[in-house]
């Protein structure tokens, strides 16, 4: 046990070396927010309206554009804050709250990512089947056992952080609370509480990266076997989409958690952090979009007769 006051907030410190733009990164990242609410949030409508969308791998791109914008509006708030306010300060209760909505959110996206990869496998490697295996129903279960799972991992070590006593240094260096410099300032030990969290990473991270790796193992075994170049070509063409995205955040997250944990490198990895909280959630719309015809040819229909956006 250390001595010294309870802690009552936390302090965010941001980008503290960006001194002269914090007005332009600002109004970038202000902008970059509203684009990734209106880019999700189309692509729920469009899947809403289009019957010709309402199918496994839109439902499952449905819940991805859902928890994008939730996972985006748990952290850009704050750290728009922090470009205008010189002492960022976030109430204790809040910023455990921000911690949870975060990882519980990050969580849920891989387990998001996981299913959409099995749908892939599916369509692919077992044509004949898919329809009787994808059904609603057990999409729906697919869906929130993602959602129930990330839950239930991220709320169960909140529990016990929400108990401990803090008394330590109250300064964060990151533009979220992150669960790290939170058990920092406790003024108990918290080895069991690390341990948890490793298991859990552990679980998630390398867990869902290597079922997603081996179903892709089978999609492109099953591709290659395709006579013809056209049809490799257009079959690749409907996780070509997937796959990005897929890269995206593994690759982020991989660098992050794989980087020694030096000073220099702490600062590469908030930098990571915002490609990660900010960048990807904006592209996921647009990656889907572009290279999907069904979803272009949606968006174009929806622009041309707007009501069909309001049944």
């Amino acid at each position: 046990m250390r001595n010294g006051t309870t802690i009552t907030e936390f302090i965010l410190l941001g980008f503290p070396d960006i001194e002269g733009l914090q007005v332009p990164l600002f109004v970038v990242i202000f902008f970059i927010y509203l684009l990734t609410l209106t880019g999700n949030g189309l692509i729920i409508a469009i899947v809403w309206v289009e019957p010709r969308l309402q199918i496994p791998m839109y439902f499952f791109l449905c819940n991805l554009s859902f928890l994008e914008i939730w996972y985006t509006t748990t952290v850009i708030p704050k750290l728009l804050e922090t470009f205008v306010v010189a002492r960022t300060a976030i109430c204790m209760p809040c910023c455990l709250l921000q911690a949870f909505f975060h990882f519980f959110l990050g969580t849920t996206e891989f387990f998001i990512l996981t299913a959409m990869s099995f749908d892939r496998y599916l369509a692919i490697c077992k044509p004949l089947r898919y329809p009787t295996i994808m059904t609603s129903s057990f999409c729906l279960q697919l869906a929130l056992g993602s959602w129930v799972v990330g839950f239930t991992i991220v709320f169960c070590q909140m529990l016990l952080l929400v108990q401990l006593p803090f008394c330590g240094n109250n300064v964060i260096n990151h533009f979220y609370c992150d669960v790290g410099p939170i058990l920092k300032a406790a003024c108990t030990d918290t080895s069991i509480l690390e341990l948890l969290g490793l298991l859990a990473t552990i679980l998630v991270i390398p867990g869902s990266l290597l079922f997603t790796v081996i179903s892709y193992i089978y999609i492109l075994s099953t591709i290659l076997q395709i006579p013809s170049a056209t049809g490799r070509r257009k079959t690749f063409s409907t996780c070509a989409s997937h796959l990005t995205v897929v890269s995206l955040l593994y690759g982020a997250v991989l660098f992050m958690y794989l980087r020694p944990t030096t000073h220099s490198s702490f600062k590469i990895n908030k930098v990571v952090s915002v490609l990660n909280t900010i960048l990807t959630p904006l592209l996921n719309p647009f990656i889907y979009t572009i290279r999907n015809k069904e979803v272009k040819a949606a968006l174009v229909k929806a622009m041309a007769c707007p009501k069909t956006l309001h049944p």
